[in-house]
């Protein structure tokens, strides 16, 4: 691993056993000072910031800012890295093996989470709420004689990836008697049987579903490109509350713009923050929220003690 050039610098306060690169909740705080951790959470996020943190940390909790090749190198006690949630793409992976440090993460902590914000989305795209909502606030109550919006029972629910969240999106599905049908590798037909639903290829999916939900882990290509979003069905929706990769955006804008779709939703980008410029800010009947799927009150409980128990286990301490 190639060095950065940059030299640690000695941190003239306490030592920084946990460093906390985002806030993370009060209970998680909680327990690691609770077995004896000093912890910090910098005001910014920015190298000079963490950078006299990093120098006498042990462990590091971190969220969507991840941790790069730099400042795990300027942490020479590091002992273990943990991500709040289930996702540690923002975490150089490589440059922690280099140095033997563990990267953990927190799975299944905020599935309720997500799959709430999801179908949130889906009944907010299919009912035309926030359009629904500017109409009102604008003085024009006969948008409720335009408005076209539908009833997901008895609509198809595509799902791509059939993990944790998927699974309970479809549990919630069915509750509003919607079909479900998912594109995955990873589950068995058995499975897929047993929770309602059926296993069918990305074509197919594209071809039958009313709504296409994202779930799937990212890779090298979008599992929604360009050539799919064009299969899809007209007047379907797209919500994506899993990886900003995993759906060409420039495609979605367009097929939402011309009348393809009837709308879509999503959660996540391929660059975050979302930049001014970015085309789906001025995309009609299209969605987006800032990466809160799993933000919910209970669920950021949730994680922040998971995050903070795994710190405390790869130390070797007790929790009190």
């Amino acid at each position: 691993m190639r060095s950065s050039g940059r030299k640690p610098i000695a941190c003239s306060r306490g030592a920084t056993d946990c460093l906390v690169v985002q806030p993370i909740a009060e209970p998680g705080l909680k327990l690691l000072r609770d077995a004896g951790l000093s912890v910090h959470t910098p005001k910014q996020t920015c190298y000079s910031d963490l950078l006299p943190h990093l120098a006498t940390a042990r462990a590091v909790i971190t969220r969507n800012h991840g941790l790069s090749a730099e400042e795990i190198a300027a942490a020479p006690n590091l002992k273990v890295i943990v991500s709040h949630g289930a996702g540690t793409d923002a975490i150089d992976k490589a440059a922690a093996r280099y140095r033997n440090v563990p990267v953990l993460s927190t799975p299944g902590a905020n599935t309720t989470a997500v799959a709430e914000h999801t179908f949130a989305l889906m009944l907010a795209c299919a009912r035309q709420i926030t359009e629904a909502d500017r109409a009102v606030r604008a003085g024009l109550f006969d948008f409720r004689y335009r408005q076209n919006g539908f009833e997901l029972a008895g609509k198809t629910l595509g799902l791509v990836g059939y993990g944790r969240i998927a699974r309970s999106v479809a549990a919630r599905a069915r509750a509003f008697d919607m079909r479900v049908v998912a594109a995955t590798r990873r589950a068995s037909p058995e499975d897929l049987i047993r929770d309602g639903a059926e296993q069918v290829d990305m074509d197919a999916l594209c071809a039958c579903a009313d709504i296409v939900s994202l779930h799937a882990v990212p890779n090298d290509r979008h599992r929604l490109d360009a050539p799919r979003i064009a299969s899809l069905k007209r007047g379907a929706i797209v919500v994506n509350t899993a990886r900003g990769s995993l759906l060409d955006e420039c495609a979605l804008v367009a097929a939402v713009k011309c009348g393809k779709l009837a709308g879509a939703a999503l959660d996540v980008f391929n660059d975050e923050p979302l930049p001014a410029d970015s085309p789906l800010l001025d995309c009609p009947r299209l969605i987006v929220t800032p990466h809160i799927g799993g933000s919910a009150r209970e669920s950021l409980d949730r994680t922040a003690v998971q995050a903070a128990g795994k710190v405390i286990s790869s130390l070797g301490l007790s929790a009190a």
